[in-house]
């Protein structure tokens, strides 16, 4: 294998090999989107060597990745997830998972796709544990969802009341190679951007928050050339990857092959408005009493019009609403008129039965 630099660096060729790539980055390169996928195809085999993995993510953490790395990497992911099989068209399924590692309020993605589902849309809630304790799975559990459901049973849910939850830890196996390399280095990778890019339903519809700005756009031109049918990926100026109802939220919105970017600002739509770390729980159980109270309307102040505008957002990209404001009103709706805790209750007790 042709090497730089003199002999001794010199080393077998071996399954799982990183070097090539490693070379390239540190020479400043970067990846085609070839170069990208055959890399995280070998990451992906289990074969790839820890320090190898820990170097070729921490020099392509150092800078903004590029389209080409992001579809690479992606259509890894996409090939190898472990799939719901269900028999909605996946071109009209809405996933609301973000990237996470943004400031934390509450279970705003989570809470955004029960209530689009009540609202008619089909949504396939991509979700994880989260470093707090207090993420999209400890809550759904909390509130008797069986999260370990099995990709058939989550396609009858899908199916039959329009909402299921796909555990992240039991749909990429590829991804377990990786983890341990990812807990060490304790910093953002690209494999934060891939979760929410590998919908284990296939989901062509997103509403994506991103942790940092400069990934809105690249994101994006992502989801083009990975077949989106229609997207939100987004990124409010407090640092959510949420729409925020503090102030305004960066949009790329992907639709028609095309990228377009325009922002939401919570003052235009008459939103009330707070800061939404404040609205943060302090225990899991509290997660969870939050996540009912908004959708039994019990919950009228802040957080609910928090939920109404990322659940609006998942409603357009449905196909729903004519809008962003628009949906505000059918999120309500569903709320007020009790179909957004009837679909709650349905999947709890959906979740649980057997596919057959």
């Amino acid at each position: 294998m042709p090497h730089d630099g003199p002999s001794e660096f010199a080393k077998p060729t071996r399954p799982g090999e990183l070097t090539p790539f490693l070379r390239t980055l540190l020479r400043g390169g970067t990846l085609s989107e070839e170069e990208a996928r055959t890399a995280f195809e070998e990451i992906a085999s289990g074969e790839s060597h820890h320090a190898e993995m820990g170097a070729f993510l921490a020099l392509m953490a150092t800078r903004l990745p590029t389209v080409d790395e992001i579809v690479g990497a992606a259509s890894v992911m996409r090939a190898r997830v472990e799939r719901v099989p269900c028999a909605t068209d996946p071109a009209s399924i809405v996933d609301t998972a973000g990237t996470g590692g943004a400031p934390k309020t509450f279970n705003v993605s989570t809470l955004a796709a029960v209530v689009a589902a009540a609202a008619g849309a089909k949504v396939a809630k991509h979700g994880n544990r989260s470093r707090t304790g207090r993420g999209s799975a400890e809550v759904m559990e909390k509130l008797g969802v069986d999260v370990n459901a099995s990709p058939a049973t989550q396609a009858k849910c899908i199916d039959e009341i329009g909402l299921c939850f796909s555990f992240a830890i039991h749909h990429h196996p590829a991804a377990r190679h990786v983890m341990p390399v990812r807990k060490a280095l304790g910093v953002p990778t690209l494999f934060n951007l891939l979760g929410p890019l590998t919908n284990p339903a296939g989901a062509g519809r997103q509403v994506m928050g991103v942790y940092a700005g400069h990934f809105v756009r690249p994101v994006a031109e992502a989801l083009v050339r990975l077949g989106a049918t229609h997207a939100l990926v987004l990124h409010s100026d407090d640092g959510l990857d949420e729409i925020s109802i503090a102030v305004p939220t960066r949009v790329a919105e992907v639709r028609d092959g095309k990228v377009r970017e325009w922002s939401v600002d919570p003052r235009a739509l008459g939103l009330e408005r707070a800061d939404p770390t404040a609205l943060a729980p302090n225990s899991l159980d509290e997660a969870a009493t939050i996540f009912t109270n908004v959708l039994t309307g019990e919950e009228r102040g802040a957080r609910r019009a928090m939920v109404l505008v990322n659940a609006a957002a998942a409603l357009y990209v449905a196909g729903l609403a004519a809008s962003v404001e628009d949906g505000i009103g059918l999120a309500a709706e569903a709320i007020d008129f009790g179909r957004a805790h009837a679909t709650l209750e349905a999947l709890r007790e959906k979740s649980h039965s057997r596919a057959g």
